[in-house]
Order: structure tokens, then sequence, then C-alpha cells
């Protein structure tokens, strides 16, 4: 077994090492007064967290006021880089207990590896029959998102990951004390260049900086990882049920928003789109010529050696002719392969360019394809060809698009465009004001007739026009990229079932969707729901059941394999009422709508939009697979991966593997165990969910009683919070509220929670669960057994009650009090406070009783440890936070060098507690 005590030693050397070097380059660049003035900050903030002592509290807010310039900029900076440089030790490390259970020769397996999934799947005694029927089942979607971009600049992230591989290498047992000493004096060199950086961008990203931030995961670690992921299922499927021939299909994928995500941002045009294509397309394609290059070089048989199938030689022979210069070809006539490998070369070269290139993906498969099959005729049956299918499994994953681009886009933008053309065409005068009823049937009819409603030569309003445009650039990505690169359209607050057929009517109008005279439908695009706020979920069971009784809608349906898509929001539920009812609105809105889609034989995928951070449904991305209703797992599953957390996933490769390791294996064994016994129920009890639905009444009660009913709520969040101030932080292409309004209402789900996050209360993670919960665990000694029951039991709830222990544990009331002080009006600042104090307190008390623990995350110490280890050097920067906010906020002039300072604040506890909004 792995020795986790021994293990951790070797995180806190790192931690120590680089934390050394840190207060080396601190001495050289500021002095020794710096390195002191940070010490001393840092020394009277951990002896404030062991024991408050009221001098020692005075004398640190005494030294953080009364630093100047330069001195407090630096002193900001080092508890920054310092957290930057323990993120990566701590990423190191996973990569290290990994490579640990690798070496093992006991036979100890990872625990949440593939592995794992496999040799639990042997143990059950399933067949191999069904075993293969669940693979074949399986399906993972993973949505790439720009809101928020990744808070940390490329240039800072591309310096940590070279700290992080000379850690790596550090760790290499046999390495000499020359190489030894020189991967010191990198490490060295890299920390100085990180606290030598910038890490504020100057400017904001535009969306197409946010796209290359995007393509940037791909080039360096995705593209592949995620055919590894695939091997490795095949090669433990065929080392524990060595008798089967298997065959992985492609369950795991990946698709993007960035570029096609157009709901409140302005800046994501038809013309951006086509942009974002382009450059997936360019990618895609350089990597597979870099692959071609590199099977080239390994694929040097000769003809005079081996046999090459007559099929290879023909096609070769035809190739040479048609698409290559006499120059161009390869020069040895014997040397097959690389002769078949430069014509590849050629037309991947001209693919979008000229009638050489490749039309399609399929074209390039099939090159690739004749390749194995003859080179496997030379080959050993027990060998595999490893190299040339893992290019294969490249092909079929990315195509020439990369990753599918899902488009969003508001319903009130398509009310609008369809109530412009049905009056043009004097079909209704003003379509808003009709019934949903009324509607219905008017986009039935329009449905039904084959002619178009649009007019040409018709003058649009520019919205309008707008609309158009994208459904248009929609029909000609399908033509220039594939049918693959535009699959979903999504339609952010569906509240009616008019807003999907909306869609469908504008389709229709690009040609998208089609109905021809004799009844047949051609429907190249899924039209999905967005449901978002609480009352959207309890409606979305009755609005997709008035869709699947209509001829139109099932035609359209059946035309895209009997499949519907629905997107869940995490982020505005939350904000309307609270993370445990929203939780609980969305696993009810999954169950109930599952049951009535099984009703009408039609299957469904769920997409998730979870955020990276616990107030917009984040988490662990096997605990997030875990946490959905069993029955809809073999659904497939679909969930968004906000730009906030793609460096901490998907900047290295063996991280990168870990996270998408974890997540195949909690599926593959779920959906194991819930197709073989299905007919058990779905894994939970009546009485957990009648529980469940009394404690959401009392928290949403809660939740909104601070929220929506106390006057001051408003005025207290945006005085105690930085707020005000993120909106010069540069992190993303979209503006921070709808309509550029003042009002609650319009306030994005991300400025919501990384303000919250930001002043350490993070109530959107976890107020009002602790109410729900103790007011129905203090009614009886069985309602907390029960509860207690459901912990143990219930994955969703473990999963629930387990992401509220650690936004507990990251808020902090001692660093969150300091804020008050930025309220105007103190008496509501210390009322609001102490509310929330006493629901964090209660929140603590029931969590703890329902877990059984002595203290919060007692079930994962290392996360537990991490914290501990991180929050002493949070805390300066959350003081020093105030004090600047207060100082830039009450100067009569708005100093630059205050707003700089308050956004390095803002992006330190941002990496301290490593993760944004």
């Amino acid at each position: 077994m792995i020795d986790v005590a021994d293990s951790n030693s070797l995180l806190r050397s790192d931690v120590k090492k680089l934390g050394n070097i840190l207060g080396e380059i601190l001495v050289h660049h500021g002095g020794i007064s710096l390195f002191n003035k940070v010490e001393s900050i840092r020394e009277m903030t951990k002896n404030l967290r062991k024991n408050h002592d009221e001098d020692v509290y005075k004398k640190l807010k005494q030294e953080i006021g009364t630093l100047q310039p330069p001195v407090r900029q630096n002193v900001i900076r080092a508890f920054s880089v310092y957290f930057h440089l323990v993120n990566i030790a701590e990423q190191n490390h996973r990569i290290r207990r990994r490579r640990q259970y690798q070496l093992q020769e006991n036979g100890v397996v990872q625990p949440v590896s593939i592995e794992s999934a496999v040799a639990a799947i042997k143990e059950h005694g399933f067949s191999q029959e069904y075993v293969q029927q669940v693979i074949d089942d399986l399906s993972i979607e993973l949505i790439i998102t720009a809101h928020p971009t990744e808070a940390t600049k490329r240039t800072v992230l591309e310096i940590q990951k070279r700290i992080s591989i000379i850690l790596q290498e550090c760790d290499n047992p046999q390495l000499s004390k020359q190489k030894r000493k020189e991967l010191d004096e990198e490490l060295f060199n890299e920390v100085t260049a990180l606290w030598q950086t910038d890490e504020l961008r100057h400017r904001k990203p535009t969306v197409i900086d946010e796209v290359k931030n995007g393509l940037y995961y791909f080039d360096q670690t995705l593209f592949d990882v995620l055919p590894d992921i695939h091997q490795e299922l095949e090669d433990q499927l065929e080392g524990y049920f060595p008798d089967s021939k298997w065959s992985v299909p492609n369950f795991l994928k990946f698709g993007s928003w960035i570029g096609g995500d157009r709901d409140g941002n302005p800046n994501v045009t038809p013309e951006i789109t086509w942009e974002t294509l382009n450059l997936q397309r360019q990618l895609v394609l350089k990597k597979y010529k870099e692959s071609i290059v590199d099977l080239m070089k390994r694929y040097s048989h000769s003809t005079y050696r081996v046999a090459i199938s007559a099929e290879l030689i023909k096609s070769v022979e035809e190739d040479e002719e048609i698409y290559l210069e006499k120059s161009e070809a390869w020069p040895v006539e014997s040397e097959v392969y690389r002769r078949k490998f430069a014509v590849i070369t050629k037309r991947l070269e001209e693919v979008g360019k000229s009638e050489v290139g490749y039309t399609d993906a399929q074209e390039l498969l099939n090159d690739l394809l004749l390749i194995k099959e003859s080179a496997e005729i030379h080959q050993p049956a027990n060998r595999k060809l490893k190299s040339i299918r893992k290019l294969i499994r490249q092909v079929e994953l990315f195509g020439f698009h990369l990753v599918t681009l899902d488009i969003r886009n508001h319903s009130g933008e398509h009310e609008s465009a369809i109530a412009e053309l049905l009056k043009v065409v004097n079909i209704t005068p003003d379509y808003k004001s009709l019934s949903e009823e009324e509607k219905l049937k008017l986009l039935e009819e329009v449905l039904n007739e084959p002619r178009p409603v649009l007019l040409l030569e018709e003058d649009y309003s520019k919205e309008t026009q707008e609309v158009l445009k994208v459904f248009k650039m929609i029909k000609d990505a399908h033509g220039e990229f594939g049918k693959r690169s535009i699959e979903v359209y999504l339609v952010s607050m569906t509240q009616d079932s008019s807003d999907l057929l909306e869609v469908l009517v504008l389709a229709k109008e690009a040609g998208i969707y089609r109905l021809y005279a004799d009844g047949e439908v051609q429907s190249n695009l899924n039209v999905a729901p967005l449901l978002e706020t609480v009352d959207d979920l309890i409606a979305g069971p009755n609005i997709m059941k008035t869709l699947f009784k209509m001829d139109i809608y099932r035609n359209h349906i059946s035309e895209r394999g009997n499949h519907q898509e629905i997107m869940l929001g995490y982020s505005d539920g939350s904000k309307d009422g609270g993370t445990l009812t929203a939780n609980w609105k969305l696993f009810k809105a999954q169950q109930e709508i599952h049951d009535m889609a099984k009703e009408f034989n039609i299957g469904l995928k769920f997409f998730h939009g979870r955020g990276g951070s616990l107030g917009r449904g984040g988490g662990p991305l096997n605990r997030s697979i875990l946490s959905q209703p069993a029955e809809t797992l073999n659904d497939g599953v679909k969930i968004t991966e906000q730009g906030e957390v793609l460096s901490s996933r998907y900047l290295l490769t063996d991280i990168a593997y870990r996270n998408l390791e974890q997540a195949a294996s909690a599926l593959i064994e779920a959906s194991a165990k819930v197709s073989k016994n299905s007919e058990q129920g779905h894994f939970r009890e009546t009485s957990w969910e009648d529980a469940l639905e009394e404690v959401s009444k009392e928290s949403l009660t809660k939740y909104q009683s601070l929220v929506f009913e106390d006057k001051d709520f408003l005025t207290y969040f945006k005085q105690a919070t930085p707020l005000r101030e993120l909106g010069a932080l540069n992190i993303g292409s979209r503006p921070m509220s709808r309509k550029g309004s003042e009002r609650f209402e319009d306030l994005r789900a991300i400025p919501w929670v990384f303000a919250w996050t930001q002043s350490r209360q993070m109530i959107p993670a976890w107020y009002a669960a602790g109410t729900g919960l103790d007011s129905f665990a203090s009614k009886s000694e069985e309602n907390l057994k029960l509860l207690q029951t459901m912990y143990e039991k219930w994955p969703f709830f473990q999963s629930t009650i387990n992401n509220l222990q650690l936004a507990l544990m990251k808020a902090d009331l001692t660093a969150a009090k300091e804020y008050i002080s930025l309220v105007e009006d103190q008496a509501i600042g210390e009322r609001i406070f102490n509310n929330i104090a006493d629901e964090y307190n209660r929140t603590r008390q029931i969590l703890l009783a329902i877990t059984g623990s002595d203290e919060l995350l007692d079930h994962t110490p290392n996360i537990q440890e991490s914290i501990h280890r991180r929050n002493p050097y949070v805390d300066p920067l959350n003081f020093l936070q105030v004090d600047l906010i207060h100082k830039m906020r009450t100067s009569e002039e708005q100093s630059e060098e205050f707003l700089t300072e308050v956004l390095l604040t803002i992006s330190g506890v941002a990496a301290g507690l490593v993760n944004t909004g």
C-alpha cells in the first residue's frame, strides 16, 4: 500500500523548497526588509488562526494599513506567487501518487481508476456480453466554456508548467549530483521568471483570445490524452477478460461553447463563430500532420522485406497520379507506406483550399485503415500497432472540426425575430401577445408549410438580421466543416414549449430543417432547452411533454436519432433558491423528465451546466457524475468544464489523464450496476426523497428571507464584497450583467459567486442549507438517523453534503468579518453578517452530526490539509484587499495604483482558494 504519511512529507518538502526559493527572490528584489515584512504579516495571521489575540490583531491591521508603494504591491505579490507555487506542488504530488501506484508490484490498484472499475465489474461476475453492452452505451461529453475565463494568464500558466516538469524530474532517484544541481538552478530561474512576470492582463480578452486559450489545452494535452483513455480501457478489459475480443467505442469526447455562446455576449458574432471553426480545423490538421510525420519515420517497411496488401499498393499508385506532382512523391518506390503518407500529407495540407484536399475526415480515416490493415498482415496477431491505431482513434474523435461547437442564445432573441418575420408576411401582427397555446398552433402551421416565410428582399431590423445570420452560418458551417461541427442549439431561459419551436422555425428558414412535399423531414440540428431558474426546472417536464405530444416535433426528434438533449443550469437556480434547493430541484427535474420521456420512448441526454466553483455546482468530475439520478446515467452524461478549471485539470498531461480517468471510471462502474439492478429501483428510498423535499422547503424559505426579502441585502452585497472592482479584472469577454442592468435579476451568476468567494463568505455555496437540514433533524432522533443513512447510502446526498463541507472549509468568518468595514451603514453590515455567521455555525454543526465526524472533511484528509495549509496565507490578502478597497472607495481621486493592487489581491485570493467564480 501507499504510505500516505511518507508521501505527504514529499509534498511538504516541495512546498518548503519552493517557499525558500521565493524567500531568496524577495530578498534579492526588495531587500531583507521586504522579506521580513512578509514574514511578519504571515506570522501574525498564522498566530491569529491558532489563538485570537486582540493586540496582535491591532498590530496586524496597523502593519497593513501603513504599507506604502512599492512595498505594498510586493507584499501582495509575495503571497499570490506563493499560492501559484503551492498549486504546482500539489499537482505534482497528484502525479507522484499516481506513479507510486503504478510502481506497486503486489497488485495494488489505484482507487477510481479505469483498472479499478474493470476489476470491480469482473468481481461482480458480469458476463463479457453484458460488459460490452455497458461499454457500448457509455457516453461522456465535456464542454469547455470561457466564462469566466482562466484568471491566470497564459504566460504564467506556461511558467507553472515548466516548474511542474522540473519538480517531476527532481523525483528521479537516479539523478546525478550534477544533474540535480542543474535542475535546482532551472527551478530558481523559473520561479524568478514567475515573480518578474505581470500576472494581470492589460486588456480584456477578445472572444478569439478565449478561443485560442481553449485550443491551447487540446494542443498541449487533450489531443493525446483522449485516445490514451480509450486504449487504457481496452487494455484493462483484455487483461481482466482475456477470452474475449473487445471493441471500445469513442465514449469520451470534448465540445466547446467558446466562440458559439452568444447569450448576453454581443462580441460573439456569426463571423467570430466562423473564425472559431477555422481555428479549430487548423489546429486539428496541424496535429494530424505532426502524427503523420512521426508515422512516416516509423513505417520504413520495404516491399523487399514484407508483403504489402495489393489494395494499398493500388491505392498508392492511383493517389500519386491524382494528387501529387512528381517532385512531391516519396522517392523510394519499395517504401509503400511512406509513399501513402506523402499523399496523406499533401491532402491534409490542401483541406479547405483546393480539390486535392480531403473533403471530409472519413476519407482520411479510410486511408489510415488501409495502412493499418496492410501492416497487420506482417505483424504478430497478439501485438497491436498502437501508434497508427491511436491516430485512427484521434480522427474518429476529432474529425476535421476538432470539437463540436454548441451555439447558445436567449429565448427572447428568437421570439423577437419570429414576431417580426410573421408580422411582415401578415400571419400575425403581434406574435408576442399571443397565448402559449396560440403560439404553438401558429408555429406548428408554419413548420408544416414547406414554403419559407422569410422574404429575402425585406429590410429586417438589425437584431433580426443578426439572428438570421447565425442560422445561415450554421447551414454554411455544415457544408464547410461537416455536420459534426455544430450539432446543438441551446435556448437560454427556456420557459415555454414555444421557445424551442421558434428555433426550429428559424432553422427551417435557413434550410437546416426541411419538410418536403411528400412529408419527409430532414433535421440537422438538435434544439435543446436550458432550464435555469427554480421555476423553469419545475416547469421543465410539462414543457417537454407538450413538445413530445406534437407530431411535428416528434418527427424532428426521430430525425435526430430519437434523442433529446436537455441542459440544466446550476448557476441561476442556485442564485434564485440557494444551493441545496437548486440541487434538489435539478435532481427532481431529471427524474421527472426521464420518466416522462420513457413513456414516449425517447432517449435523453442531460447537459449539466455546472461551474468550476462550488457556488455554481462545481466539484470533482467523478462525484458530479455519481450524484445524478441513477436511472439517468445510461442516457449519457454531458457536463461543462468552466474556463476557471481548465488549467488545474488539463494543463499537465498526467493530471488531465487522471481527471478523465476518474470520470470514466465512475461512469463505467456505476452504469454496470445501474443496468444490472434497474429492476431493484433507483438506489434510493421514497422516505429519503420525502425528507429532502421537506429540507428543501425550509432551506428555500431561509434563503429567500435574506436574499429577496431583506431590503438591505443588496446594499450589503455590493458594499461588503469587491463586486464593483471585479469588472476591471479582464478575465472574460462577456459583460458582468445582462443588459448592463443594476438589478439583481440581471446580474450574472458568475460575478455573484466570484464576489462572495473573494470576501470568504461564499454564501452561494452553502447558505440556508443548515437551516433546512437542522430543522428536519431537530424534530426527532429518527430524522437525524435518516439523514445519516442517506449520507451513507445515497451518492447524490453524499455529494451534496461533502460539497457543503468543502464550502464551509473554504469560507472563513474571521476574514469575512473584515468586509463589514466596507459597508457604509455599519448597523446593516453587523446585522447581515451576524445572520450569515449564525447560519454558518448552524450548518457546520448539522454537517458534523450527519457525517459523524469531528471536523469538516475528515473523509478527505488531503483536501483538509491543503486548506489548512493555505488559509494563513490567504488571510493577509483579504486584510490587504479590504484596506485597499476602503482607501479606493473613500479617496476623492481614483488611483490607478489602488485598483491594480486590489486586482492583484483578487487574483491572489483566487489562486489561494483554487477557484474564481
